[in-house]
């Protein structure tokens, strides 16, 4: 197979979908999505790419991210799991994996749009995720794969920069001249010069926009420009170029990367800068990149998830200390510290009350006999939180989903040493974020 056969084949799948070859499912709008065998076979290797290589430092988090297995009448399948983004097989074939989010609103419509939205403002809660400000107002989002997105998000920043203006800076510079300027180079100057005294060769700085930094963008828009294939990305990049065109393409990304000095001078070219590095170099936040040109920016929602409402917790919870992954206690002291407890958030008020907060990315289930589908593990988790940070305050937050939109409270209370632990479990909107968290912090007040 050419590469190029499938440069513009896409897939587009859900987070917890499988993945089959068998033509009897070719139609199908279950969970079960259709490849064909070619492409099947491809997105198989590039799965196995990581199990067996031994260098990758993710082979772990593959596991959980692909599945691959038999059905009995369906044949062998690939499941999905916790893992969203897009992969880029080396025949071009895209596969995008959108996260599987109960919206508020059900409107058939456009829903993948929403959900789209949905996705990327949880992906500017992450730490490390080089873009806070991305917008997809006037944005064409249903038509765009999530690559397409990355790249706007990339020439909205660019677009910030050019606004606020180009940074020059003082250059160091060789040339052999024909007037004096700078330092000779005297060695230089003997070996290149010596038919030729009417000429200089001098070292001296010169004050410039062609910087490593706006090297680097350049190259970028460069090869975002070939790759995309959406006329409005590329239309602008090419706008955006027109302010680029005094300076020069970097002719060595690494070397240009590890010149680039981001201080209060060049603040705004630190979004830009990480950007740069993952489309360029391949290397990015939460990105597996495999061999023979197959790639996959890939993102695991529990940290997702977590992150999100880590960020609207310490928005809204104003009367609280948030503290996140706090590591204060350890399962064991004696005769060390071992086996570190890390809640997601601990919320401690003036007052001593403290509250536990643990973020689980699952779907629950409305059968109160099977505990709702939340794990043994889990809850003993959270009675281990409990004695150790001495609270009888506990929420485990929990996306929304269609089977458990009516249960509005789900408490378990242990009563030990005449002191009632409460266990409360709460259901978040994820496209309504702000309106739960504030749900949530009058229920905390309830308590």
């Amino acid at each position: 197979m050419k590469y190029g056969e499938f440069m513009n084949k896409f897939k587009e799948v859900m987070e917890f979908d499988v993945i089959t070859c068998n033509k009897n499912f070719k139609d199908s709008n279950n969970k079960y999505k259709y490849l064909e065998e070619n492409v099947f076979n491809e997105l198989i290797d590039f799965i196995y790419e990581f199990n067996v290589s031994k260098e990758n430092t993710v082979n772990s988090d593959i596991l959980d991210f692909m599945k691959i297995g038999y059905k009995r009448n369906i044949g062998r399948v690939i499941s999905i799991k916790n893992y969203v983004g897009l992969i880029e097989l080396k025949s071009g074939f895209k596969l995008q994996i959108l996260p599987k989010i109960s919206l508020c609103e059900e409107v058939n419509d456009n829903k993948n749009a929403r959900t789209k939205k949905v996705f990327m403002e949880m992906l500017k809660s992450l730490k490390n995720f080089p873009c806070k400000v991305f917008t997809t107002t006037n944005l064409n989002i249903d038509k765009m794969n999530l690559y397409e997105i990355f790249i706007n998000m990339y020439i909205q920043e660019v677009r910030r920069l050019v606004k606020k203006g180009i940074k020059s800076s003082y250059i160091s510079k060789e040339e052999n001249i024909p007037y004096f300027k700078g330092k000779l180079q005297v060695n230089k100057h003997i070996m290149t010069n010596i038919c030729h005294q009417e000429k200089f060769f001098v070292k001296f700085d010169e004050y410039h926009i062609n910087r490593p930094e706006n090297r680097i963008i350049k190259s970028t828009l460069l090869k975002l420009q070939r790759m995309s294939e959406s006329a409005e990305n590329i239309k602008e990049i090419k706008q955006l170029l027109v302010a680029f065109e005094l300076i020069e393409i970097s002719t060595n990304y690494r070397k240009d990367f590890s010149s680039c000095k981001i201080d209060k001078s060049t603040k705004d070219y630190e979004v830009l800068i990480k950007w740069s590095e993952a489309f360029l170099l391949d290397k990015s936040f939460t990105t597996f990149v495999g061999n023979n040109y197959s790639r996959a920016l890939l993102f695991p929602m529990e940290k997702l998830f977590e992150s999100y409402v880590t960020k609207y917790v310490k928005k809204i919870f104003k009367n609280f200390k948030v503290s996140s992954q706090d590591k204060k206690y350890y399962l064991f002291d004696e005769p060390r510290k071992q086996f570190a407890l890390k809640p997601d958030l601990v919320l401690k008020r003036k007052d001593g009350r403290v509250v536990i907060m643990d973020t689980k990315w699952k779907v629950l289930n409305n059968n109160e006999r099977k505990n709702y589908g939340i794990s043994e593990k889990d809850m003993y988790q959270m009675y281990v939180y409990a004695k150790k940070y001495k609270t009888t305050e506990i929420y485990m937050i929990y996306p929304i989903n269609k089977e458990m939109i009516e249960h509005k409270k789900i408490k378990f209370i242990s009563n030990e040493n005449k002191q009632d632990l409460y266990v409360n479990v709460f259901f978040v909107k994820l496209d309504r974020i702000e309106q739960s968290m504030r749900e949530l912090l009058r229920m905390c007040d309830e308590t």
